[in-house]
């Protein structure tokens, strides 16, 4: 028997797989939910790449809905980024994004 297949062996690797499953999912929250970055991560970093995601979001959907962007004027990116940090972007993409958005604002999509 080799050591990939021992029992022993299968068991190490599962765990090592769902503790990077963790870590990664807790980092992903991080950057997107506002939760705080894992053991061993840079907060700072994460902070800036967190912002980062967040602008590129708030971008797009201005793109897709410009109207809304326009109408909110300055208020647009505090108004947003409330949104966002609230409600995880949908699969869906961008125009479902900026459909929820327009609703949380009591527009239409």
């Amino acid at each position: 028997m080799t050591a990939s297949t021992r029992p022993a062996a299968r068991e190490d690797l599962a765990t090592a797989r769902e503790r990077l499953a963790a870590a990664q999912g807790a980092l992903v929250a991080a950057l997107v939910a506002g939760a705080p970055p894992p053991a061993g991560f840079d907060p700072a970093r994460v902070g800036v790449q967190a912002e980062a995601l967040l602008a590129k979001r708030r971008e797009l959907v201005a793109r897709v809905r410009p109207d809304i962007a326009e109408e909110l004027g300055a208020d647009y990116r505090a108004c947003f980024d409330a949104y966002a940090r609230g409600c995880p972007r949908p699969a869906a993409g961008s125009r479902a994004d900026a459909d929820a958005f327009a609703r949380t604002l009591g527009r239409g999509p």
